[in-house]
């Protein structure tokens, strides 16, 4: 496997006081071992494969999914929860020009339809995902912002047929929404959720409808002929469709066609041990909204149901030691500046994850060019919760050359270009990270 980062990135260490592991039962699924064979093979156990591979399996076809570590183990187990609006960064306006008009209504439908999708799921399969949260709040972090949060307002209300309340600075206290902030915006589409949790269940639900599992089972090499072969160091499976799921965790040659057209992004979260009613007082935040601010290199944060605060950032550039407990010791001290009550809390739940951009601006879901009977979903830019979950649903029709049972946007058909520089891509960061930093100041 071809992958950029160092190895710390993709290995347990850096998810090992991941809060979302202590609410769950751990298990270790079968591995591949020795020759088989299956009707389309799903490479990558996160949202996206998971669910093509229960819509497949309910579809009646033969599906078998292999994921290098365990279910969830990468961005799906380890995110900050959030089920909303987005998965791209395109502005209306690069939309319009890109793709037009309609294709703009369609993606913002999209994004709305893919919220309700999980939702849908969560009630059809009976899953406790500890959901909370009535959509989610856009905080102010300058006053500058606050000026623009109006007509970001007229905008949301445009795009998704809602309308967002905005709360003056004077208000965000009686809102429970006390710090740093110059106002808010909040959009009542979207709620928060425990991410294991939801991807368990649906792993669960697959399982019962016929689904294949095989984890620890890194494919390390790929093969076409008249038929996919997939290898892994105990074995092999040949499948007559592939779909690859593996996003920010994906290898530059599995499929080849993958290098350089993804640029995996450290994200780094923590969460408090469980507030008092005192501290959440002291503090002034009580709300359960789900929010995050707006910086470009922004923080998003939450009271979770158990009363523990959950706080993340983007991470750092390098996958190293030195790196990784700088990055620890910069979330901790933005926490602290932004709720200063909360100093001498206890934040025993840290770790970090890749999620996956492009140079596209939205993510990819279709055909592999030039490799017939192979498909693609990745790239959903920190919001993936939502959008890879319904990207995975479209790839269970695609696969079988049916019309999907959901809408199909014309922005996710594009394929997204190289990026400069190959496996060194992630130089280009520094300087990016420091002009946005510039920016929020």
């Amino acid at each position: 496997m071809n992958r950029i980062y160092e190895p710390l990135a993709y290995s347990n260490e850096v998810r090992r006081d991941c809060f979302w592991n202590t609410t769950v039962d751990a298990t270790q699924g079968e591995q591949l071992q020795g020759t088989h064979q299956t009707d389309v093979a799903i490479v990558g156990g996160g949202f996206t494969g998971l669910n093509a591979a229960l819509h497949l399996a309910e579809d009646g076809v033969d599906v078998t999914l292999l994921d290098a570590e365990t279910i969830g183990w990468g961005a799906s187990g380890r995110n900050g929860g959030f089920c909303c609006l987005g998965g791209g960064i395109l502005s209306n306006a690069q939309i319009d020009k890109r793709f037009g008009t309609d294709a703009r209504h369609a993606w913002r439908t999209a994004e709305k339809d893919a919220i309700k999708h999980v939702s849908g799921l969560l009630e059809r399969y009976k899953i406790d995902a500890d959901a909370h949260s009535k959509g989610e709040t856009l905080l102010a972090h300058k006053a500058k912002r606050w000026a623009t949060l109006q007509q970001h307002a007229d905008e949301v209300a445009e795009s998704y047929g809602v309308e967002p309340t905005l709360i003056p600075k004077s208000e965000l206290a009686d809102h429970g929404l006390n710090g740093p902030f110059h106002g808010a915006l909040t959009n009542p589409i979207g709620f928060a959720l425990n991410p294991l949790k939801y991807a368990l269940g649906i792993a669960e639900a697959a399982r019962r409808a016929g689904a294949r599992f095989f984890e620890q089972s890194p494919v390390i090499r790929l093969e076409q002929g008249a038929q996919f072969t997939l290898h892994t160091p105990k074995g092999r499976i040949t499948a007559k469709r592939l779909i690859i799921a593996t996003n920010g965790y994906s290898s530059e040659d599995v499929p080849n066609w993958l290098a350089t057209r993804f640029m995996p992004v450290q994200s780094s979260v923590l969460v408090t041990r469980p507030l008092t009613d005192e501290e959440l007082a002291n503090a002034g935040w009580t709300s359960d909204q789900m929010a995050f601010d707006s910086r470009n290199l922004l923080h998003y944060f939450r009271l979770m149901p158990s009363r523990q605060f959950l706080f993340g950032m983007r991470g750092g550039i390098f996958a190293n030691a030195r790196s990784d407990a700088k990055i620890k010791r910069l979330i901790r001290s933005d926490f602290e500046q932004m709720f200063p009550a909360w100093r001498h809390v206890e934040t025993p739940h840290m770790w970090s994850g890749l999620v996956c951009m492009n140079a596209k601006g939205a993510p990819f879901t279709g055909p592999i060019p030039d490799m017939p009977g192979a498909f693609a979903s990745l790239s959903y830019h920190g919001n993936g919760v939502a959008m890879a979950s319904y990207c995975g649903t479209l790839l269970a029709d695609l696969v079988q050359d049916k019309d999907t049972r959901l809408p199909y946007p014309e922005v996710l058909k594009s394929t997204p270009s190289k990026l400069p520089f190959g496996t060194k891509r992630r130089w280009v960061l520094p300087p990016l990270y420091a002009a946005m930093g510039l920016v929020d100041r």
